[in-house]
């Protein structure tokens, strides 16, 4: 087996080909193919519910490993045919086009389901290996440098496509069975890289009914807060998020690479700014992070709203509002992810990981769908407002710009000890009180631009924790 410190090297770069398969076979070239085979809005609500939708399968897993010694086998086995399955699917259309293009796009539905499904399964079963074999102490810095070279393997992979599409004589049906070829191939590598990642047993919960197992996260406060946030959080988010695509390419009138480019830049800014995000967290705290993400994170949908009919204007109007959202993901994702792993308990770990993403996540795949039929339904409508002509997407963006606001109020409520109240974060981050950054907003630039060109020690942080932080 390898040593601790080669298998973090090694867990990056598995990050790094899991980010371009995940990249091949869900950016927006997954999107434009399904269009491409007569998909509706319905059809790319339910695509875009899928990776949240069928988070239930986490259960199902954590059920299963207590009742396990090991997860490496019946991870990686699982995980190599998730990472293949799609290939078949994604080249029906090019080599077979007799074939009715209704069959091949709900054929593409049923195995991306498929597909998402033994991801999920196989979440639990990682991210439990992970939290039992990666030493706790520096785990969010860690986290934050493996995010810094996924979120660069992102930009580049999405710039590979859109070169594909530009670039070469291919049209999106045989530009997309190429795209998930060779994503399928590198997912792949990206799991046989854990052959010799160590293992350490599975801590099982001694002598503990079903009952017991699934009602845990829900009794454990600060889970059962950090639950609570993350399904109304999913909720405000997949009111709008799953359409932004579409949107810019049917609506604003986008070309294909320009929307490609538009992510690829977003990446760019959350690979800027996860070792920033990963210090953070390290040191005050999982739970102020998410509270001033979630507090930034209406900007996208106001940008969406506000976003000019011009298609070149709208991409240079909306590049820093990608880069910015993108950053806000990855301190998101970060916290979330620092949550769980620090969180949740050595004995039934699985499962308090699957509770703190499963019901969210269903909670999530549910609204899209919903919201995906309501934009089929108001397909063709439109009214006019104060002279702004307004349609199903500003609707929907509209309502989950309000639901992001009430998070702001939800994600107060998360539960985590030994943290530093957000106001108290703030000041300490950048020297003034939060009002004062309002009034001299450029002094935040330069305090997060010194930061990322020194490097910073750990040391000890003289804010005092607030005493409701410490209640139990």
């Amino acid at each position: 087996m390898w040593s601790l410190q080669t298998a973090k090297i090694v867990i990056i770069i598995a990050g790094c080909f899991g980010m371009i398969y995940t990249q091949s076979t869900t950016s927006v070239a997954s999107i434009e193919f399904a269009r491409e085979l007569g998909g509706t809005g319905l059809h790319i609500g339910i695509l875009g519910a899928l990776p949240t939708g069928m988070l239930f399968m986490q259960f199902l897993s954590a059920y299963l490993v207590n009742r396990m010694t090991y997860r490496r086998r019946l991870w990686m086995s699982l995980s190599i045919v998730q990472r293949s399955i799609c290939i078949p699917v994604a080249a029906g259309p090019w080599l077979f086009p007799e074939i009715s293009d209704v069959f091949w796009l709900w054929s593409f539905l049923v195995v991306s389901a498929v597909n998402q499904g033994a991801l999920h399964f196989c979440t639990p079963l990682w991210l439990s290996w992970m939290g039992d074999y990666l030493p706790h102490q520096g785990l969010n810095r860690y986290w934050g440098i493996r995010h810094l070279w996924m979120q660069a393997a992102a930009a580049l992979s999405l710039g590979g496509i859109a070169l594909i599409l530009t670039q070469s004589s291919l049209d999106i049906i045989a530009a997309f069975a190429l795209i998930v070829a060779v994503g399928g191939v590198l997912g792949v590598a990206d799991v046989c890289l854990f052959y010799r990642v160590d293992e350490p047993e599975v801590t099982h919960l001694p002598q503990a009914t079903l009952g017991e197992i699934l009602s845990g996260p829900i009794r454990h406060r600060g889970f059962r807060s950090f639950i609570g946030f993350m399904s109304f959080w999913h909720i405000a988010a997949m009111v709008g998020a799953p359409f932004i695509s579409l949107y810019l390419l049917s609506e604003i009138g986008m070309s294909l690479p320009q929307v490609l480019l538009l992510w690829t830049l977003g990446w760019i800014g959350g690979a800027f700014s996860s070792r920033w995000f990963g210090r953070m967290a390290e040191d005050f705290g999982n739970r102020p992070i998410l509270v001033i993400c979630t507090a930034l994170k209406s900007i996208n949908m106001i940008a969406l709203l506000l976003t000019p009919r011009d298609p070149t204007t709208a991409f240079i109007f909306l590049v820093p509002v990608f880069m910015f959202d993108m950053a806000l993901n990855t301190g998101f994702a970060i916290a979330n992810n620092g949550f769980l792993l620090k969180n949740s308990p050595a004995a039934n770990r699985t499962m308090f990981i699957a509770a703190g993403t499963a019901i969210a996540g269903l909670c999530g795949g549910l609204t899209a769908v919903v919201s995906g039929a309501l934009l089929s339904g108001m397909e063709g409508w439109s009214a006019s407002l104060g002279g702004i002509v307004i349609n199903g997407f500003h609707v929907l963006f509209f309502g989950s710009m309000i639901l992001r606001f009430v998070a702001v109020g939800v994600v107060q409520r998360i539960h985590e000890p030994d943290v530093h109240d957000t106001s108290q974060v703030v000041t300490v981050l950048i020297g003034v009180t939060p009002l004062r950054v309002l009034r001299y907003p450029i002094g935040l630039y330069r305090w997060m631009s010194a930061n990322n060109k020194a490097p910073v020690k750990s040391k000890p942080v003289t804010v005092p924790v607030s005493s409701s932080e410490n209640r139990e």
